[in-house]
């Protein structure tokens, strides 16, 4: 409203000068509430990284902290990590891949049953290191044959007693390869039978198992690990890549099986990783020729797969089941 002649052009000054100074009020209160969230938000996330996850060189003390800055409107207390409380098995998870994908879990929250076979010494010194900044139990380390119909089964038993719950999440990252790279018409019988004895016959007690005891009615999750030479079919690798076939379909069968469970059944089919079970037999050569047929020139590492699965695992991947996620960095 405007006001006219001498008084209203007083009363119009007065009216617009009040406007600014109210204007002038709300935008240094919204400046302040902001400065005090971002202190609130600074403050929370030294906390977090000095006091909560082991210093501020953590990475998952800065991630954590990134949470609270992208949503600051949720109390702290309130906040927890996605697989928080979650009970998760890994096979063959003292060395290699599947070592580096049980620490990802467990930086996202997860309880881990870390399993081996012979290698007792990696897999103590892992639980260990998962359960050093906690003081409550973070991982148990149980050996198991995965080829052996009791040993799925006491992975089970072992991480239900040991945490006081159901499974939630079982990958399945135990495997063994041909080091000597036989062509098939060489390989002998007794070679492709341990082969398909772990790769194979293993991924099908493994899905059995976790098929009737991981949890139903959400949150339950199967990764298979294979690999991107089922796609590739390359020669001398035959017997390798028909057990890790075998693992891809049954789990591709058993997403449609589980209908109605809302327990997801997928792969994860790597390149390339810098691994023990990668530089058996290889000479340099032979390594940098595989490098140089990645689109990204080198070989994958196993940061580059892990986050993969952990994706996988969590709430947000609910809507993918059934498939194969090829995780190679592209080939040339």
């Amino acid at each position: 409203m405007r006001f006219d002649g001498k008084m209203g052009a007083v009363k119009n000054g007065v009216r617009e000068f009040n406007l600014k100074v109210i204007r002038r009020g709300r935008c240094t209160q919204r400046r302040q509430r902001r400065e005090r969230s971002w202190e609130r938000i600074e403050m929370t996330r030294r906390e977090v990284m000095a006091v909560f996850l082991g210093g501020p060189d953590d990475r998952e003390a800065v991630a954590y902290a990134m949470r609270l800055v992208m949503h600051p409107h949720i109390p702290v207390t309130t906040m927890e990590l996605p697989l928080n409380g979650r009970v998760a098995i890994v096979t063959g998870s003292s060395r290699g891949i599947g070592r580096a994908i049980a620490i990802h879990l467990s930086s996202l929250g997860a309880n881990l049953v870390v399993n081996y076979v012979t290698n007792s010494t990696q897999a103590d010194l892992l639980v260990s290191e998962l359960s050093s900044n906690s003081s409550t139990l973070r991982a148990i380390a149980v050996q198991a044959d995965v080829s052996d119909p009791s040993g799925p089964k006491t992975l089970f038993d072992r991480a239900e007693e040991a945490f006081g719950s159901p499974v939630h999440i079982f990958v399945n990252s135990a495997g063994i390869t041909d080091s000597k790279n036989q062509t098939i018409s060489s390989m002998p019988l007794e070679e492709f039978d341990a082969i398909f004895n772990v790769n194979a016959r293993g991924a099908f007690l493994c899905c059995q198992e976790a098929a009737n005891r991981i949890v139903r009615g959400g949150g339950g999750r199967i990764v298979m690990i294979t690999t991107c030479l089922v796609e590739m079919l390359v020669p001398k690798y035959g017997a390798y890549t028909a057990s890790k076939a075998a693992a891809q379909t049954m789990a591709r069968v058993l997403a449609k099986e589980l209908k109605g469970t809302r327990i997801t059944v997928n792969c994860v089919a790597p390149g390339a990783i810098a691994t023990d079970m990668f530089f058996e037999g290889r000479t340099e050569e032979d390594i940098r020729r595989v490098a140089g047929m990645n689109a990204m020139g080198r070989l994958g590492e196993t940061k580059d797969v892990v986050p993969v699965v952990g994706f996988l695992c969590g709430d947000e991947a609910e809507w993918v089941n059934g498939q194969v996620i090829q995780a190679t960095g592209g080939r040339v």
